[in-house]
């Protein structure tokens, strides 16, 4: 019997520790439930608003860092009102080309290009390396229209469901590889992707060329 009472009493020391812990944290919760919200709480309720209202800007600082090519140093909340971007965003590259002609201060110095397939064809993705290579030697930049995910040279992926704008600013090997600017993450503003992934991540979408 002795070896039976043994394990019952190791087994009642070890219940009552979780008991007491338990207990413990009721009171904590309670005291929460019955004052204000726990700290860090509200904050991130803001940090979510603001990220959301950056998440706005985004599509027209794109374009801004594309004009900045050229010199022009432009206001993004202006930029945003140009373009009409809302809580929705800012629908399509179709109304960044307008913004971008006014900028530039030619009517004709942008044009929209549609990739409306689900996967850039070599067709595709060669017209947009040209593109490429002659808005940049024209010493402007490309705004593109993106959504999903690509991987950089250096074997980063940048990934964007919902869709998201960069710009094209920098090309080298013949327009093969080129150089993005990001406004999404100030620790990856600016990296290499092939020109073979920038199509396919435009891909359903497009973008404004020269």
């Amino acid at each position: 019997d002795r070896p039976d009472r043994c394990r019952y009493r190791r087994h009642r020391r070890w219940d009552r520790r979780p008991r007491a812990g338990r207990a413990g944290h009721s009171r904590r919760a309670g005291r929460h439930r019955a004052g204000r919200a726990p700290p860090g709480r509200r904050p991130r309720a803001r940090r979510a608003l603001r990220g959301a209202a950056q998440l706005l800007l985004l599509r027209p600082a794109a374009a801004r860092n594309a004009l900045s090519v050229q010199g022009k140093d432009i206001d993004v909340d202006t930029m945003a009102k140009q373009m009409g971007t809302t809580e929705a965003g800012t629908n399509s590259i179709n109304d960044i080309t307008p913004v971008l002609n006014k900028e530039t201060g030619k009517a004709d110095a942008y044009r929209s290009v549609e990739i409306r397939t689900g996967k850039a064809d070599d067709k595709q993705t060669k017209t947009l390396r040209a593109d490429i290579v002659r808005t940049i030697d024209d010493g402007r930049a490309v705004v593109a229209n993106i959504a999903g995910t690509a991987t950089d040279t250096d074997g980063v992926s940048h990934s964007f469901a919902g869709g998201h704008y960069i710009s094209v600013v920098g090309y080298r090997d013949n327009g093969d590889v080129v150089k993005i600017a990001d406004s999404a993450n100030p620790d990856q503003a600016s990296y290499w992707i092939t020109v073979d992934h920038l199509a396919d991540w435009i891909a359903t979408r497009g973008y404004a060329t020269s």
